[in-house]
C-alpha cells in the first residue's frame, strides 16, 4: 500500500468550498443509497477498489484522502483535514494517509467521532457543507444539532458535489451492467406476493406512499405469474423505487433493463429515468399540501427509510412531512424462505469444495513445486476454480489474499505489482466469497504451510473456540446480535486480547454479502433488531498482531428454532446451523487448549465436510489427500 500525496487535491477542493461559501466540507464513503461498496464514479472519499481504475486514479485530484478502505468519512476545513474510520482500517489508513491528514480512530477512548470533530471545527459561526444525496436525513439532523451546540452557523445542502466538480471529465462513467430477472426456483416467492405485503404495510400505516432507495433489493410490480429478481452491486450503480397502493414506479437507467426484465415488469410498473425521482418527490410533496388541515401538517405522510438521503427528505417537505421507518424491505429480506435457505446450503457445499481445491493446489505449488506466487496470483486462481461451479455469477467481494503482516490488515486488498509473494513460512489469510444464483458465500480460513509459532497456534485456537461457542449458542427469542457477541470474544478476553471488528454480519441470498439490519457485534445498532429463524449471518472472530500476522476464521450460520428441555416464559429458543464446508488448519490448532466437547465438535464438523464435498473430488487425488489429512481426528 502506497501513501498518496493529496496536497493539490485538497487545494482544489478548498477553492471550491470558498466559492460555495462553506468553511467545512464532508466527504462520506457512501453513495446516494448508503451503499457499502460503491461504483467507481461514486468513490469520492478515497481510492476506488476497482483495479481497472486504480493506478490512474492515484494521480487525479478527485480522490481526496488517498485512503481506499470501504468505510470512512473525510472532513476538510480551510487548514485541516481528518479521516475517520473504524478498527478494521486503522493499520491500512496509517499507511495510506499523508501528512495532510489526521486519522480519527473511531471507537477509541478520547478520540472524537467525525461528527464531533466537525462540530468542533464549526465554532465561531462557521458553515458546514455536504452533498445532501450522500448523507441520511437522521444523520443530517443529528449533525446540525451538534454544530449549533458548538456555535456553528449551519449545515448547508450543497447540491453540486464538490468532489465531482473537481473530478470533472476524469470521473468514471456510471456502470451500465444489465439487470436480469431471477427465476422463482431460486427466489422461492413471487414478486407479486412480496409487493402485496409492502402494500399492506403501507395501508396499515396509512402512508401516502413508500420510497425505497436500497440498491441491493428491488421487488417488482404485482404482475401475475412473474418472478422476483435481484440486482447485484457490481452490475448496477443505483436505482430507486416508489410504491403506492395503485402504482409502483422504478427509477433506473432504462438501458440497464434486459428484454426479460421489461416483459417481467409489464405495464404494472412505471419506469422513469433515475434522476427523475427528485422532481417527482417535489411533486408528491405538493400533492399532499391539499390534504392538510390548516396546520401545515399533512393528514398522511410519505414513508421513507431511515437510510434514505437527506435530499429525498428535503424534497418531500422535510421531517414534518415524512415518516422515517426502518425499511420493511430490509426487515423482510433478512428472513430467508425455504428455497433461499436450501440454496444457501447447496451453494456453500459447492463453494467449500472450490476452496478445498484451492488450498490443496496452493500447498502443492508452494511446497512441492517451489512456485513463487504472489497474493494476486492466489486470488485469481481461486476465482478461476470457483467459476467452474454450478450457478456461479461472480465474486461477492474482492478476495482478501494476504500473507504474513498483510494478514493483520483486516480488509487488505492485494494489487498487481504492489502485493507480496505468498510466504509458505508465514500465516496466509484468505477471506473470499462468491455470488451464485442460489446464494451468497463468504468464508475466511487462516492457513500455515510451514511451522507456526506457539503464539500463532494459541491465537488461532482461541479464535476457533470463539467460533465454536457462537455456533453452539442457544438463546431465547428476542435476543439480538449485540447480546451474544461476547460468546465469541470470551476466550480472547481471558488472555487480554480482542479484535476491532464485528463478530458477524447478515448475508443476502444472491444479494449484498453484508446485509443489514442484523449483525453480531458491539455496535448499538445490532441491539435494535432481534435475531429470527431464517437469518443468515457470519461467525467470524479474529486476532491481529500489527506488523506480524492476522488470524480470522469465518463460517456462515443460519438461525433456527431448537428444541430445549424447557421453554421459560413460553418462548421459543434459537440456535445456529453452520453451512460453510471448509476444514480448519490442523497445524494451527493447539488441541491441548480445546475441551473434549470442542474437540468432538471439530471432528464432527470435519466428518460432515468430507461427507458433503467428497463427490466433487472424483479423480482429484491431490485434493482428496489434502482433505483426508486436514480432517483427520484431533
Amino acid at each position: 500500500m502506497e501513501t498518496v500525496n493529496t496536497t493539490e487535491r485538497l487545494k482544489h477542493l478548498r477553492s471550491l468550498m470558498k466559492e460555495n461559501k462553506v468553511d467545512i466540507y464532508i466527504v462520506p464513503s457512501e453513495d446516494s443509497h448508503q451503499s457499502e461498496y460503491v461504483a467507481a464514479c461514486d468513490a469520492r472519499r478515497g481510492l476506488i477498489d476497482t483495479s481497472k481504475w486504480l493506478r490512474y486514479l492515484l494521480t487525479i485530484v478527485a480522490h481526496i484522502s488517498g485512503f481506499s478502505g470501504s468505510a470512512g468519512t473525510a472532513v476538510v476545513t480551510a487548514d485541516k483535514a481528518a479521516l475517520a474510520t473504524d478498527g478494521r482500517y486503522f493499520n491500512q489508513a496509517s499507511q495510506q494517509l499523508d501528512n495532510n491528514w489526521e486519522l480519527l480512530k473511531q471507537g477509541i477512548d478520547d478520540v472524537p467521532t467525525w461528527q464531533e470533530w466537525t462540530a468542533e471545527q464549526s465554532e465561531g459561526n462557521r458553515t458546514v457543507g455536504v452533498d445532501p444525496t450522500v448523507i441520511t436525513a437522521p444523520e443530517a439532523r443529528s449533525l446540525l444539532e451538534k454544530i449549533k451546540k458548538k456555535g456553528g452557523a449551519a449545515l448547508s445542502a450543497v447540491t453540486s458535489n464538490l468532489v465531482d466538480v473537481v473530478w470533472g471529465s476524469d470521473r468514471p462513467p456510471a456502470p451500465k451492467g444489465e439487470v436480469k430477472p431471477l427465476d422463482i426456483k431460486f427466489a422461492g416467492q413471487s414478486s407479486e406476493d412480496k409487493l402485496e405485503a409492502l402494500r399492506k404495510e403501507l395501508e396499515k400505516k396509512k402512508g401516502a406512499g413508500l420510497i425505497i432507495c436500497m440498491p441491493r433489493v428491488f421487488i417488482s410490480a404485482t404482475a401475475p405469474k412473474t418472478n422476483p429478481f435481484r440486482i447485484q452491486r457490481r452490475l448496477t450503480r443505483s436505482l430507486g423505487c416508489s410504491i403506492f397502493v395503485a402504482m409502483t414506479t422504478l427509477y433506473v437507467d432504462r438501458s440497464k433493463l434486459s428484454r426479460d426484465v421489461e416483459q417481467h415488469l409489464g405495464d404494472k410498473v412505471q419506469i422513469k429515468p433515475y434522476n427523475a425521482i427528485f422532481e417527482d418527490t417535489k411533486a408528491m410533496a405538493e400533492s399532499l399540501e391539499a390534504e392538510t388541515d390548516g396546520s401545515n401538517t399533512p393528514k398522511r405522510k410519505f414513508m421513507i427509510s431511515t437510510k434514505a438521503s437527506w435530499a429525498l427528505s428535503l424534497n418531500l417537505g422535510g421531517e414534518e412531512k415524512v415518516e422515517e421507518i426502518r425499511s420493511p424491505v430490509g426487515d423482510a429480506k433478512v428472513i430467508k424462505n425455504k428455497t433461499e435457505l436450501d440454496g444457501m446450503r447447496a451453494c456453500h457445499v459447492r463453494d467449500g469444495a472450490a476452496l478445498c481445491r484451492y488450498f490443496a493446489w496452493l500447498e502443492e505449488e508452494l511446497l512441492v513445486k517451489g512456485t513463487k506466487l504472489d497474493e494476486v496470483n492466489g486470488a485469481d486462481k481461486l476465482e478461476s476454480i470457483r467459476s467452474e461451479g454450478e450457478h456461479f455469477v461472480g465474486l461477492s467481494f474482492d478476495t482478501i489474499s494476504s500473507t504474513g503482516a498483510n494478514a493483520a490488515v483486516i480488509h487488505y486488498k492485494p494489487e498487481p505489482g504492489l502485493c507480496s509473494s505468498i510466504d509458505p513460512a508465514a500465516i496466509y489469510l484468505c477471506d473470499s466469497g462468491a455470488q451464485y444464483l442460489d446464494g451468497t458465500t463468504d468464508t475466511t480460513r487462516t492457513m500455515h504451510f510451514g511451522t507456526p509459532t506457539q503464539l500463532e497456534r494459541k491465537a488461532y485456537t482461541l479464535v476457533l473456540k470463539g467460533v465454536i461457542a457462537l455456533d453452539t449458542a442457544v438463546f431465547p427469542k428476542g435476543t439480538s446480535g449485540f447480546q451474544i457477541d461476547s460468546f465469541a470474544r470470551q476466550f480472547l478476553w481471558r488472555e487480554g486480547l480482542d479484535y476491532r471488528h464485528g463478530t458477524g454480519h447478515g448475508v443476502g441470498s444472491y444479494l449484498n454479502v453484508h446485509e443489514g439490519p442484523i449483525g453480531i457485534g458491539t455496535r448499538i445498532a445490532f441491539s435494535e433488531v432481534p435475531l429470527s429463524a431464517g437469518n443468515v449471518l457470519s461467525d467470524e472472530p479474529g486476532y491481529y498482531e500489527d506488523g506480524s500476522f492476522g488470524i480470522r476464521i469465518e463460517n456462515m450460520i443460519i438461525a433456527k428454532e431448537v428444541e430445549t428441555a424447557h421453554r421459560f416464559g413460553d418462548k421459543p429458543y434459537f440456535g445456529f446451523e453452520h453451512v460453510t464446508m471448509v476444514p480448519y488448519c490442523r497445524k494451527l490448532i493447539d488441541a491441548a487448549l480445546l475441551t473434549d466437547a470442542e474437540r468432538e465438535w471439530v471432528n464432527s464438523y470435519h466428518r460432515e465436510i468430507v461427507q458433503k464435498t467428497k463427490a466433487f473430488f472424483e479423480g482429484d487425488e491431490r485434493t482428496l489427500k489434502w482433505l483426508q489429512r486436514e480432517t483427520k481426528a484431533i
